[in-house]
């Protein structure tokens, strides 16, 4: 298995800065566009625990803008042409704690999907 192929490299990474400029404008169109509408999709938040993409959707729909955060390190990962990860810690504006995300992403029919998510805080 090749691991970072460049153009792959390149396509996962412009799809999760679609995701992240989505998440720092509170665009849901674009969040939801980038989860894949399965039952099989997971996301793990601070404080809730998805299970399916239309609890993720619902979970979106509902909350305020989470505001801005200021990504620290990102590590993009490939794993042959159709599987990555993406890992990134944050800081929140007045905020000490680090935040962390994951993400598995799979190339679909429609393109870089988020399958998996886990986002938490060191306390």
């Amino acid at each position: 298995m090749q691991i970072n192929i460049p153009e792959i490299l390149a396509e996962v990474t412009a799809a999760h800065d679609r995701y992240e400029a989505a998440l720092a404008s509170n665009d849901v169109d674009i969040l939801d566009e980038l989860f894949w509408q399965s039952p099989h999709t997971l996301r793990y938040g601070v404080t809730e625990n998805l299970y399916g993409f239309e609890q993720i959707a619902a979970f979106r729909a509902g909350r305020a803008a989470p505001g801005p955060r200021r990504v620290t390190r990102c590590v993009v990962t490939c794993y042959g042409r159709d599987f990555d990860t993406t890992n990134l810690e944050y800081q929140r504006d007045g905020d000490t704690r680090i935040g962390r995300q994951s993400q598995s992403w799979a190339r679909m029919e429609q393109g870089w999907r988020i399958v998996a998510a886990h986002v938490s805080v060191m306390l």
